[in-house]
């Protein structure tokens, strides 16, 4: 009995530490950003710009309006170097929970704009020809109270 009290105790002690430490950042976490780094191969950024005119942007509005994103949009980059990023593309999410299971909930988009998985493959493969990707982070926002 003793015991179960003193584990008591200590277990409020320590909520109460957690609850303390957490009202006292000056913060709250915001949305969740992927951000793609993307280069344009040589001669090929109209055709790349038409993708994202087309496909690219059928998706992201389906998926909005699905409510998987809360935004999307495409950055023109001033490459520093032959190596750096010409088209910068985020996809906003409205905090991490929003990725558990995104592939299931954007599938029917995938299908209704590609006509099945396999065509959005065989699609993927084709932008290869025109792009490459660089690399991609996930960055979350921080409110400032």
């Amino acid at each position: 009995m003793k015991r179960s009290a003193l584990m008591f105790a200590v277990l409020l002690g320590a909520a109460s530490f957690l609850a303390q430490a957490q009202e006292s950042r000056p913060y709250t976490e915001g949305p969740v950003m992927e951000v793609s780094f993307i280069k344009i191969k040589p001669g090929k950024f109209d055709d790349y710009m038409a993708f994202l005119a087309g496909p690219y942007r059928d998706l992201m509005d389906a998926d909005k309006k699905a409510g998987n994103i809360t935004g999307w949009a495409i950055w023109n980059a001033r490459a520093g170097s032959p190596k750096d990023a010409d088209i910068i593309l985020t996809t906003t999410y409205a905090n991490m929970a929003a990725l558990d299971g995104l592939e299931d909930r954007t599938a029917p988009a995938v299908d209704k704009v590609y006509g099945s998985r396999q065509k959005s493959n065989a699609a993927y493969a084709d932008r290869e020809s025109m792009r490459e990707v660089l690399g991609s982070e996930l960055v979350r926002e921080l409110i400032l109270k």
